[in-house]
């Protein structure tokens, strides 16, 4: 019969019958699942979390505050930068072994002088890109210029003993208890070294450090002051008092003035406590003496740089006697 299709269409000639609904998953398969995601934001990448936490903190920091970054280690090496600073490390001969200088820099008396001082003594000079210079610095001020020093070579606590021997003086040693700002520990380097003082003695722990804060304080006198490491501060001043020398402790909490202290004559290792809590309990027990720094009332303490300062000067005047 022509024209017969209404016996079936389709498969076999059969009429086919309702079929099920998939409720629109046919046509939301259909549309597809948009572009292809990045690498770092597909689940499995293994560097996903990694490149995240790298990216957040440089957009969310505010300017010219430093990353946080891990504990340093002691064979890292230090980056000083402002132009002041520079040249003042490099005016003192401050070990030095890169100087950074950013492009287009505005070049002034210092920026020239820097640039002398480094090519007369050999020192490799960089071009690099102030956002390499901001991560040099951690986020520090540095003008345009920093310079690199290598890790700092502590000397042994005997060596400052030895050091005031060699020159035919009465030792004079500065200890740091629980001084933490390396800035501190710079501000008495330049103390210690105005007043005659033969070395600095730090704990290998939870203490400051001769870092580029320290370096920079310091004014480059660190250059010419050594800083020895030792262990266990209260052992190392036990083996001095066994050597000769008087252990004097600073603290607010002392009975006797400063100025009066007697054994400012002697072989002496003065003892710096912190702003806070002053000395351990075990490195006053290893004193001799604990004397004060009078003042009025209104003043609770000095910072450690301010109140070492003093003390130097108040020890340097009786042996002037």
């Amino acid at each position: 019969m022509a024209g017969g299709g209404s016996k079936g269409s389709g498969k076999g000639g059969r009429r086919q019958g309702a079929t099920r609904g998939t409720g629109g998953k046919g046509r939301r398969s259909l549309a597809g699942k948009g572009a292809t995601p990045p690498a770092s934001e597909r689940h499995w990448f293994k560097d996903k979390q990694r490149s995240a936490s790298a990216a957040r903190p440089e957009a969310a920091r505010p300017a010219g505050r430093p990353v946080a970054r891990g504990p340093r280690r002691d064979d890292a090496p230090e980056v000083i930068g402002g132009r002041n600073p520079v040249v003042e490390a490099l005016r003192a001969e401050v070990p030095a072994t890169v100087l950074y200088v950013a492009p287009r820099l505005d070049n002034d008396d210092r920026v020239r002088e820097a640039i002398k001082i480094t090519a007369n003594r050999g020192i490799a000079m960089l071009e690099v890109s102030r956002e390499r210079l901001d991560r040099m610095t951690e986020g520090a001020v540095h003008q345009g210029i920093a310079l690199q020093l290598p890790p700092y070579e502590y000397a042994h606590p005997a060596d400052l003993v030895r050091r005031a021997q060699d020159a035919a003086e009465v030792p004079l040693i500065i200890a740091l208890d629980g001084v933490t700002d390396p800035r501190n520990l710079g501000a008495i380097a330049r103390s210690a070294t105005a007043f005659g003082a033969h070395g600095l003695l730090v704990p290998s722990r939870r203490s400051a450090g001769v870092t580029a804060g320290a370096w920079k304080t310091s004014a480059g006198t660190l250059a010419n002051l050594p800083v020895a490491r030792a262990a266990n501060l209260t052992a190392a001043l036990r083996e001095y008092r066994e050597e000769g020398l008087f252990v004097v402790g600073l603290d607010g909490a002392g009975g006797t003035d400063i100025g009066d202290v007697e054994l400012a004559t002697e072989p002496l290792v003065l003892v710096v406590g912190s702003e806070g809590k002053g000395l351990s309990r075990l490195v006053g027990e290893a004193c001799d003496v604990v004397a004060r720094i009078p003042m009025f009332a209104a003043a609770e303490s000095l910072n450690a740089g301010v109140a070492a300062g003093i003390a130097l000067y108040e020890v340097a005047r009786h042996r002037r006697r």
